[in-house]
Formats: structure tokens, sequence, C-alpha cells
């Protein structure tokens, strides 16, 4: 028998034997399935399903019935993907997790029943809100917190607020209904409201400063009632019901039973993704949005409007500097091209085109030749925009070509972000390495190489880059079995702590990444002064994006 027949037995039989984890994340453009071994590094098969989110009434939602539409889109392709690929089709799974994008407003009333639309986090309505509470908490409150959405709510007096009986993130929502319990991940919850990193809890301090904030204006509100309990990594939140299965599976085959890990947010399972939950590491996570996470090893010195102060997985403080803005301006630039070709006669799909084009980038000039790209979609609070307006701008003396109106877009894709790491990098913040995330690394050594210039430090690509956060909340699901089975052994609770197993940074590095593959690439000095050139330009002309917004 032959190596490659071994394997393909062994993980038929994982399947079969429900021996496999199953990680599902709903992306602001994409929803993944991921389906990994034994070994959390074998991805057995992907599924997905693409989907956009609406502007409504001047918010951005989704509506539920997409949510379940695309859940079982995504879940179905899987599932053809192991018939394919295994011969057989999953009855049931080892463990299950549930990942989304962070922050935004779901708010159900007593009955469970959703009072308002989802409101994501692409919303930048709540400033008032956001500065009175940053003001009371002494901490930032970025606007598309939940606590921030729901004060904003208060503060406008809306008609719903008196009925709000449980907040959730999108990721908590879909774990709620597989499983039956409004828990959540202490990493998505520290996207909801301010994490005490000792307790792993909501800061007790702060929900008696809001619950006094607004004792006048909703005082029939008690925060600490309404949000999900909080778990960390490698603590049991439930099991899939039957409900649950039909909801994943509407044919029926999927079985109920399955463990359930703490639903994530997409932050949290980047940094699973690239080994990024230890002190002095960090990644950088690019899709719709874009943001980078850098662990601490000790608190900042000052409150800063650029920076969110969340968690990892296991409960440890991160500082997070998040953007609105990520890819999409540029996948639409690609999207002009590619039908461009296909009028010229020589269609290309997008992949291929995405290839050619950030190739390109390469053969730009460092600093882009003074074409700047504003990536704006969505208003962008570290760059002061409550909206968005995308703009190409440039100097009569700038050199229009295709290689440097690239290098502007991939460079206009890390622009924002990096004017929040400048903000770490003034406090002292120290990173040993950087880990990045995302289809954009796709292609191999020209967004990763251009990032390397943008933040001045070596930048490092897994082999399961572009897998992202559905690979990371597998692991993460992976690892509650493993807690699982120690607990089991000892007699014990399952729980993340190492006193019933291992810690999480030790499981990711013994039994994830021990083996994988990273191409690190260190900046090169000419991309760094380059981009620090456009970064100059770009900072400038901001000011021309904000009158755009206002004239238009």
């Amino acid at each position: 028998m032959s190596d490659s027949t071994s394997t393909t037995d062994a993980a038929r039989t994982a399947i079969l034997e429900g021996r496999t984890s199953l990680g599902i994340e709903f992306g602001s453009t994409r929803i993944k399935a991921c389906l990994i071994g034994e070994n959390p590094g074998d991805v057995l098969a992907v599924g997905s399903h693409e989907w956009e989110n609406q502007f409504v009434d001047r918010v951005w939602t989704y509506s539920l019935d997409s949510v379940w539409a695309g859940v079982q889109a995504a879940y179905a392709d899987l599932v053809a993907q192991v018939s394919r690929d295994h011969g057989v089709e999953p009855t049931t799974f080892g463990a299950i997790g549930v990942s989304a994008m962070m922050h935004g407003y779901l708010a159900f009333d007593a009955a469970d029943e959703l009072l308002v639309p989802f409101r994501t986090w692409r919303n930048t309505s709540t400033g008032p809100a956001a500065a009175e509470l940053s003001e009371s908490f002494g901490v930032n409150i970025p606007l598309r917190w939940s606590i921030a959405h729901l004060h904003q709510a208060v503060l406008d007096d809306e008609a719903h607020v008196p009925d709000v009986a449980f907040l959730t993130t999108l990721a908590g929502y879909v774990h709620w209904k597989l499983t039956g319990r409004k828990v959540i991940g202490v990493g998505d919850a520290s996207g909801m409201f301010p994490i005490d990193s000792a307790t792993y809890d909501y800061d007790a301090g702060l929900i008696a400063i809001y619950d006094d904030l607004v004792a006048d204006r909703a005082p029939q509100l008690r925060v600490a009632d309404l949000l999900p309990e909080v778990l960390v990594a490698g603590e049991a939140a439930g099991t899939l019901t039957v409900e649950g299965a039909a909801l994943l599976d509407p044919t029926g085959a999927l079985k109920p039973g399955a463990l359930l890990c703490p639903p994530e947010g997409d932050a949290g399972t980047g940094m699973v993704a690239t080994n990024s939950v230890a002190p002095r590491t960090g990644n950088v996570s690019a899709g719709t949005s874009i943001f980078a996470m850098v662990v601490l090893e000790a608190p900042l010195a000052q409150v800063h409007h650029e920076l969110d102060l969340v968690t990892t997985p296991a409960g440890d403080p991160v500082a997070m500097v998040h953007c609105n803005n990520g890819a999409s301006e540029l996948a639409a630039w690609v999207s002009v091209f590619s039908r461009f070709a296909a009028a010229s006669g020589t269609p290309v799909d997008t992949d291929a085109a995405f290839g050619v084009l950030l190739r390109e980038a390469l053969e730009g000039e460092a600093d882009a030749g003074g074409i700047i790209a504003y990536n704006h979609l969505a208003g962008e609070p570290i760059a002061g925009l409550t909206e968005g307006r995308p703009l190409v701008v440039r100097t009569p003396d700038s050199r229009l070509t295709l290689a440097n109106f690239m290098r502007a877009q991939v460079y206009g894709v890390y622009g924002t972000l990096s004017l929040g790491m400048r903000v770490l990098a003034d406090e002292g913040v120290s990173l040993d390495r950087m880990f990045a995330h995302g289809g954009i690394f796709r292609t191999a050594g020209v967004a990763q190489r251009l990032l390397a210039g943008a933040l001045d430090a070596p930048v490092a690509v897994g082999e399961t880059a572009s897998e992202g956060g559905a690979w990371g909340i597998a692991v993460l699901a992976s690892y509650l079995r493993a807690q699982s089975s120690s607990a089991a052994a000892s007699g014990t609770a399952a729980s993340g702590t190492a006193a019933s197993g291992t810690d999480l940074g030790t499981y990711l590095n013994e039994s994830v990444f021990a083996d994988a593959g990273f191409d690190t690439v260190a900046p090169v000095a000419e991309d760094v002064a380059g981009f620090a050139t456009f970064l100059d330009r770009y900072r400038a002309g901001l000011a021309a994006e904000a009158a755009a917004v206002q004239a238009l």
C-alpha cells in the first residue's frame, strides 16, 4: 500500500468515525467551512459561499435568513468536496467551532425575537456613544463595539431599548442557535465590552459605571444581564442540538451531539491561524477589513483612539489596530481589469488577474510614483472619516503607469493600518515576529513583501494563510477535543487552563505548528523608504477625502 493510499484511508476512517474538527467562519464577503483531521494541520476539505452586506436605511446589515442560507450552502459545498476527495460523507464531527466578524449589534427581546436589523461592525454612526463611553470608562471604546451600539440606541431614545433582553455577536448568535447556549469566547467578548484579563470576564467596575451612566435614561438596563457568558479557549461550550444540526444540514444527514468550542471573532481565529497568541507576537489579517493584533507584555501607557484593547482566545491582553477598509477596493479594480481582459478577447479568472496585477506592483516605483490610493468604502475612525469615498489622487508630475497604480492600490490597503501601527511603535511595543494571512497573500511574495516594507518588520506567511479564520476556528475546536480528552483522563472538567491539560500557546507550538512551513520576508530598505514617502502624502491627502465626504 502506498503512503498516499494509507493517508486517504486514514482520512476516510477519521471522517466516518467523527474524529475530525469543523470550523465555520462568517467573513464579510464569504462564509467558509474547513474540515481538519486529527492532525490539525491536515485540511481535509473546504467549502464556501459568497455573500454581501446590504446598505439599508444607511445601515450596513445582513439578514438572518442570509446567515442560514449561506452557512447551509458553505456546509453543502464542504460535504461535496469530502465526497469527491474521500468517497464518504460526514455525519458527525469530533468538535465544531463558529467564528465571525466581531462587534456589531444583534439585540433580542425576551421571546428571542430580533428587535432591529443586525448592525454590523462597518457602521460608524455611534460617535457620540463611543466618545461618552471612552471618557466615562477611561479606556478607548471604538465605534463598532457592541456596547457603543447599545449606548447610541439609548442616546437616540430608540423604541426597542426597553425590550432588549440579550445582546450578542454574529458568532455568538449562530453558536446559540446551534447549541441553545448563550455563550461567547473571550476574544469575541472583548469586542463587545471591556474584559478584565485577571478574571477573563467583563470588567465588573466598568459594568457598574455603565449601569450608573444610563440609570436615568434607561433604568431597566443591567448590562451584565444582557451579555453572553464568557468562556476561554478549551472550555466546552455546548453540543450540537437536533435543531442545530438541521440548521447546518437540512438534508438530515448530520447527527446531533458534536462538541462545540466557544464561538470566537475573526481577530482571535486569525491569531490562532498564525500562531500569534504569545507576548511579542502579532499578526495582520487582510480581507474586507484589515487589522493587526499585537500580544502585549505590559499595559499601554496611554489611551489611544487608534487602538482597541482586546484579548487572545485564551484571555491575554492584545492591542488591536482595526481598519474598516481592507482589500475590497483593490478587488474592485482587479475586476475592472479582468473585464477589460475579457472585452479584449483574452479572459482570465479572478485569481489569475490578481496574480498578474499584484506581480506588476513589484515593478512600480518604491513610492508608487506619486500616486495615492484611498480604499475607504466605509467610514474609517483612525483616518477621521465618518463615511468612505474611495479616491485615486495624483499630482501632475506623478508617473501614471500600471505598475505604479497597482503598487499604490496595495499601499492603500496598508495605509490606515500603518497610521495605527505608528502609535504602537511610539508606545515602545516590540515584536519578535509578524504573521500575515488572508486571500491577498495567495500571490507569493507580493503583498507580503510590501507589507514588510510598510511595517518595517519581517512578515511571515504560512501554508494555511489563505484558509485564514475558518482553519483557525477548526484548530480551536481541535484544541477543545484535546482538552476534553485530557480532562476525561484526569477526571476533571475541561477548561482552557494548563492545569487541565495544555495551554493554548503550547498546544499551537507542539501540536499544530511544530512542522509548519513559514515563508518569512524581511523588509527591503527601498520599500521602507518608499512607503514612508507614500504615507506622508497619504496622511496629508486625507483632507481631500474628507472634503469629498462633505461634497458627495
